[in-house]
């Protein structure tokens, strides 16, 4: 078969469109990969030029950034010429034929060779004809290929693009014509007088700078502290300002004087009042300037201050600012005037130091408008549960203060109800007050233990007592020193915090005297104001027995390790929620009369409360595969965020050197540093040497910095694949899909591992993520499995005694459910409960973040835990 020269009519017909089109798309093409260097220059210039980087460079910077610019425009257009060639028609009709099934283009184009005699053969060629003819009909125009990666690798041409956006954005297609001034002064003279100006306000404001060239209108609202720059350029003297919104301008100074004055080639002054601007000459300008007064800032207490069993006090505050709160600070005194100057208290106190604390502050969001707590323990302290003057202060970025009106309350302390606890109490207040109490307070030490058979439970703190007394006694006659006052009243407060929490006999005598009160007062037909306080008081008792008995278990753990607890299976496991719960129920059939029933609901609860025994989770049993398994993983999955944590600081360090070490660096710790020093091999290429500046030997030290991490990355696959191993819930579907998400994650490591060792950190950040993320989807499909062997196991287990333990109900009536459990499904906060609970937890977290001497890994983690909610 031969060729034709042209095609048929209907046949060219049919093409003309996606024939032309075609051919234009391959014309751009070779125009775009003939002229990207071209234009990349052009963009590259104009983004120099339109963000005025002119102004700041010397004349001879700026001549020698146009020649090369020149050269490499000249070169760029050359290049371009050269290898410019519009694509003909017949290179056309083969791309266009390419994108076809079957080439009908070029079968269209043929000719029969042999057989055009034969009507066999000749109705053969004739059908194929037909064929071809009719696939043409769905020809489209082949997309062109502008795609220039392999002639520019490096991504020059995008450089060039954002450059011009960010000039375009920030800059001014003004700032042009100003290439000719050469210098930021205006010494070096453009050759017509022309001139440029800027209005800045405060970087806290959050308010972009304002280019006064492109503003046309005659008012302009801007903050007070803003900086006008103005630079004029041209012969001196022809431009001159006239401004009365700065301290610079006299208000009495005329209009001569003050043009007089600004007639310099640059000017710079700060908005401090409202007034005018004037530019005054050819092409001048006027703008009436109105300045907004930065608000002082303002902090008031805000709730009822609320204070622990252990005397830890939570002292809420609110703070507004126009911008944004700084910082605070809660400063404390004592208020004199307002102490009951009785007994110890009588004669002058020792000068102390004013107490002062730094307010927390919001770690993230908006700090214009926020609530916070103030949480500290003052129960140690000499002015606890005294009045005192707490006085909150709060400044903005302009440092500007605001403050609270001072208020008198009482400091909040620790409160002792054991008598000789808070006796003992009373007379470190009083040694604390003035040690020229010393006297007093030993000889009332010395009343209260006369009879120490009926006021202490054990000899041992008899003996504590007097060793204090024999000790104060001694001190009484010299003037006793800070470090002997101090000793002293820290062994009277271990004594007494000894008395108040006592034993576990004591906490159970308490508890059981607060049920037999109550018990009375229902007897006796007591008032709603009473119930409410004798439950108060079974609740304190109730928390105190169990904190005893908590101890009590972990002494037995400690002194016995080996020893297991025993259970049976009609034990019944309670939370103190449920405890709480139930003494709610108590009290809620007790206000609405119903006083048998709440008396029997309160027998059960004595019955339980003296067999009850306190575990500490299943860890003093052993723990089970499927545990050890999710520790495992979750300590891997700890790792794996250390090291993504440790790669992207020193991706932020590749891209900005120095920074890091500025923003996130803990004192005396170098850039490049990891938080965790635990790791093993995080030693290697952390520290710079000595007197070397940050950023300096990045080549040789990251290197093996890289080397380290991927050395670490590659253990922690490792040890995945080992816990991989022995992973527990085989032949279950969550098990199996563990298995499968941790092969993932096992992959991403290994993806992650070659990455560092190709200094590739942002693929390395991108495969430890996906790393991170099955790790948790592993984790997920582990603790579903662990949870269905669970119930398949409590299925087998049968009843107990011959009673069903579906139908076991506590002493409120509810479903114990099938192991003695109170259901999970129960809601065991409701109504306001829920948020105050939350409310805490926010505020221990917050609370526990701001403490420097904590370890830098829960620091962090402290910082994600905010974040996320």
């Amino acid at each position: 078969m031969t060729a034709r020269e042209d095609l048929p009519k209907e046949i060219d017909a049919a093409l003309r469109w996606p024939l032309v089109l075609t051919r234009l798309g391959m014309g751009a093409e070779v125009i775009v990969r003939a002229f990207w260097p071209l234009w990349s220059v052009l963009f590259a210039v104009l983004a120099f030029l339109m963000l005025g980087l002119q102004d700041y460079l010397s004349m001879e910077a700026v001549w020698a950034v146009l020649a090369v610019s020149a050269l490499a425009i000249a070169w760029a257009l050359v290049r371009g010429v050269r290898r410019f060639h519009w694509p003909s028609q017949a290179s056309a009709l083969s791309r266009l034929d390419a994108t076809l099934p079957g080439n009908p283009i070029l079968a269209a184009m043929d000719s029969q060779a042999i057989g055009a005699n034969d009507p066999a053969s000749l109705a053969v060629w004739n059908a194929h004809q037909a064929r071809m003819a009719a696939r043409l009909k769905d020809a489209k125009a082949a997309e062109p290929d502008l795609r220039v990666s392999k002639a520019d690798p490096f991504a020059l041409r995008y450089v060039a693009v954002l450059a011009f956006l960010v000039a375009a954005v920030f800059g001014s297609i003004l700032k042009v014509q100003t290439v000719s001034a050469m210098g930021p002064s205006g010494s070096d003279l453009a050759s017509g007088p022309t001139w440029e100006g800027w209005l800045e306000p405060p970087r806290y404001t959050g308010r972009p700078s304002i280019y006064l060239n492109d503003i046309r209108d005659a008012r302009l609202d801007t903050p007070e502290g803003s900086r006008v720059t103005l630079r004029f350029y041209g012969e001196v003297g022809v431009l001159s300002v006239l401004e009365t919104v700065s301290n610079q301008a006299s208000p009495t100074a005329t209009a001569e004087d003050l043009v007089q004055a600004s007639t310099n080639t640059a000017q710079e002054f700060m908005v401090t009042r409202s007034g005018q601007i004037e530019i005054q000459g050819p092409g001048g300008r006027a703008w009436e300037i109105v300045a907004t007064q930065d608000r002082a800032p303002e902090v008031v207490r805000d709730g009822e201050i609320e204070v622990s069993y252990e005397g830890e006090a939570q002292i809420p505050f609110t703070a507004n600012d126009d911008y944004a709160v700084a910082t605070g600070t809660a400063r404390i005194t004592l208020a004199l005037t307002d102490v009951d100057r009785r007994y110890g208290l009588r004669i002058a106190p020792e000068p102390r130091a004013t107490i002062e604390l730094p307010l927390p502050m919001p770690i993230a969001g908006d700090r214009s408008e926020f609530t916070e707590t103030l949480v500290d323990n003052f129960s140690e302290h000499p002015w606890a549960n005294l009045p005192v003057t707490i006085s909150l202060t709060v400044t903005d970025e302009a440092d500007q203060i605001g403050e609270a009106p001072p208020e008198v309350i009482d400091l909040p302390g620790r409160r002792f109800f054991d008598p000789m606890a808070s006796a003992i109490i009373d007379l470190r207040r009083s040694l604390l007050w003035n040690r020229d109490n010393a006297a007093d307070v030993a000889l009332l030490m010395r009343a209260v233990s006369h009879r120490p058979d009926d006021v202490f439970r054990s000899s041992t703190d008899f003996l504590r007592l007097r060793t204090i007394m024999r000790r104060v006694e001694a001190l009484s006659r010299v003037r006793m020193t800070d470090d002997q006052q101090a000793e002293i009243t820290q062994a009277m407060w271990d004594l007494a915090i000894r008395l108040e929490e006592g034993d576990l006999e004591d906490a159970l005598e308490r508890l059981q005297r607060a049920q037999d009160r109550l018990s009375e007062a229902m007897r006796n037909g007591a008032s709603d104001q009473e119930i409410a306080e004798l439950m108060q008081e079974l609740r304190e008792a109730t928390d105190d027995y169990l904190r005893q008995l908590s101890r009590q278990a972990q002494q037995d753990q400690q002194n016995n390790p080996d020893q297991e607890m025993t259970q049976n299976q009609n034990m019944m496991e309670m939370s103190q929620n449920d405890l709480q719960e139930m003494m709610d129920r108590i009290q809620e059939l007790m206000e609405q009369g119903r006083m048998a029933e709440a008396q029997e609901a309160l027998e059960q609860l004595r019955q339980m409360m003296e067999n009850m025994q306190v575990t500490q989770g299943q860890g003093q049993q052993g723990q089970s595969p499927g545990e050890q398994a999710m520790e495992g993983l979750a300590e891997t999955l700890r790792e794996q965020q250390g090291l993504s944590d440790q790669a992207f600081r020193d991706l932020q360090e590749q891209f900005n050197p120095g920074q890091q070490g500025q923003q996130g660096q803990q004192p005396g710790q170098q850039p490049g540093q990891q938080g965790q020093g635990e790791q093993q091999g995080q030693g290697e290429g952390q520290q710079q040497g000595e007197g070397q500046q940050p950023g300096q030997g990045q080549s040789g030290e990251g290197q093996s910095l890289q080397e380290s991490l991927a050395d670490r990355q590659r253990a922690l696959r490792q040890e995945l694949n080992r816990q991989s191993q022995s992973l527990p819930g085989a032949g279950t579907e969550a098990g199996d899909a563990a298995r499968e998400a941790l092969g993932r994650a096992e992959g991403a490591m290994e993806g992650a591992e070659d990455a560092l060792r190709e200094n590739d950190l942002a693929d390395a950040i991108d495969n430890q993520s996906e790393a991170m993320e099955a790790l948790r989807e592993g984790m997920r499909n582990l603790g579903e499995a662990m949870a269905q062997q669970q119930q398949q196991g409590q299925g087998q287990q049968g009843m107990a005694d011959g009673a069903d333990p579906g139908e076991q109900r506590d002493p409120l009536g509810r479903n114990v459910g099938t192991n003695g459990q109170i259901g999970s499904n129960e809601n065991l906060l409701q109504g306001e409960d829920v948020y105050r609970r939350a409310r805490e937890l926010l505020d221990e977290i917050r609370r526990r973040s701001g403490e420097g001497e904590r370890p830098e890994e829960e620091l962090e983690y402290l910082e994600r835990l905010l974040d996320r909610f």
